[in-house]
């Protein structure tokens, strides 16, 4: 046991944000271990394996600013953004798959977004459009609802994170308005002030249930979309099976036509 080190598996481990996410990506190129000889993954590990070193990895400013400066310098702005847009993804392996799509970017540039020959390449292309797909059903099926205050408030459960991705759309078409969004899965939220620029925070939960959406008869916009529903839509031509492949049953919780 005295090589123990050169065939065992050394998993870099983080926690599930950009910054940690980042940080592991860097000590992970650092360790110089061999990129065969590693893999990245989320915490928690629910199910060590044998013959695998967990070395935890905590977030680092620095280091991500860093990575983030080497991304856009060495390939592209287009990659870092769809490096962040993977970042936002629910699939536990991301780490791993940004990991592997760096390797290419470092060595190829630009370049490497032509490659889709490669499993890797290929592999985080398509995580970048799972995210971008979950992005673009949320901008066309929020809903708000009006608060106190001349207040819009929107409950989504997205599966990744998309609140941030999100946001800018909201901001560009209702900028005079004071608005937020929220992710029940997270409890965080987009709060964007009339005239100001938007910013993320957390909700405690006291904040949480005092921003449910209430039950409120003088709210004009749930009969709003209802009508608005029922007036667009065709009986004879009902496809309540193509529905369900533009609009997810998943989504339509907070959906105020389907409530």
């Amino acid at each position: 046991f005295s090589h123990r080190k050169e065939w065992m598996m050394n998993v870099f481990t983080c926690e599930n944000n950009l910054e940690a996410i980042l940080t592991c990506i860097y000590d992970a190129w650092a360790s110089k271990l061999g990129h065969r000889n590693l893999r990245l993954m989320l915490e928690p590990v629910l199910e060590p394996e044998l013959f695998c070193d967990y070395i935890h990895t905590e977030p680092d400013s620095e280091k991500v600013s860093k990575v983030i400066r080497s991304i856009r310098k060495k390939i592209s702005a287009e990659a870092w953004q769809m490096i962040y847009s993977c970042a936002m993804s629910c699939v536990p392996e991301k780490p791993d798959i940004i990991y592997r799509f760096l390797l290419y970017g470092f060595a190829y540039g630009r370049r490497a977004l032509e490659m889709l020959q490669e499993p890797a390449v290929m592999e985080f292309f398509a995580l970048d459009r799972r995210v971008t797909n979950e992005v673009h059903h949320y901008r066309e099926f929020i809903r708000f609802s009006s608060f106190p205050g001349d207040v819009l408030v929107s409950h989504i459960s997205p599966r990744s994170d998309v609140l941030t991705l999100t946001a800018p759309y909201f901001a560009d078409r209702l900028p005079s308005e004071h608005w937020m969004i929220i992710d029940d899965n997270r409890r965080t939220a987009i709060v964007h002030p009339k005239d100001e620029d938007f910013y993320l925070t957390r909700l405690d939960p006291e904040e949480f249930t005092r921003l449910s959406i209430p039950d409120r008869k003088d709210d004009p916009y749930p009969e709003l979309w209802k009508g608005f529903f029922r007036s667009v839509s065709i009986q004879a031509r009902e496809n309540y099976r193509c529905q369900r492949n533009f609009l997810p049953l998943w989504m339509r919780e907070h959906m105020t036509e389907f409530q």
